[in-house]
């Protein structure tokens, strides 16, 4: 452990996953700066081009965001003309996204950049300790945190 860290912190798993959030955040966006994009932008961008054109709902649901953050993350992405929005033919209520051809020429610059910094992050921690990380991780993200409600 790093002369850094605060005692404290190693004691909390919300504070270590926020302080390893922010090291590899920082890190993924200094490797994509060269495309204009952050690292949660590329991830978006990726996202939507594989859900075929999405609506904004299952983005969300999948990102574990509510679609008020999402607005937010996607209007920069769509002021630059990457993505669009639209209404879904059947249900005018549900707002569908898409890539433009300029976000999917995008998506491919991001993702040669990203290609290294995963292989970077893999070099360093081991690609089985990776592939560890992203199944716990994944797991994780699968949980119900519910609490029982107080009556």
């Amino acid at each position: 452990m790093s002369k850094d860290t605060l005692p404290g912190l190693t004691a909390c798993n919300y504070a270590m996953l926020r302080r390893a959030t922010r090291k590899l955040g920082q890190f993924y966006d200094d490797v994509q700066a060269p495309s204009g994009l952050k690292a949660t932008q590329q991830g978006l961008l990726y996202q939507i081009h594989i859900g075929n054109e999405p609506p904004m709902g299952a983005i969300a649901a999948a990102l574990v965001m509510d679609l008020s953050a999402l607005g937010h993350t996607l209007k920069p992405l769509i002021r630059d003309g990457y993505v669009e929005t639209f209404a879904d033919p059947d249900d005018r209520r549900i707002k569908g996204v898409r890539l433009t051809p300029q976000g999917r020429a995008k998506l491919d610059e991001a993702m040669k950049l990203w290609q290294v910094a995963q292989q970077r992050f893999e070099d360093v921690v081991g690609k089985d300790q990776a592939a560890s990380l992203r199944a716990a991780l994944g797991e994780i993200a699968e949980l119900d945190f519910d609490l029982p409600s107080a009556s």
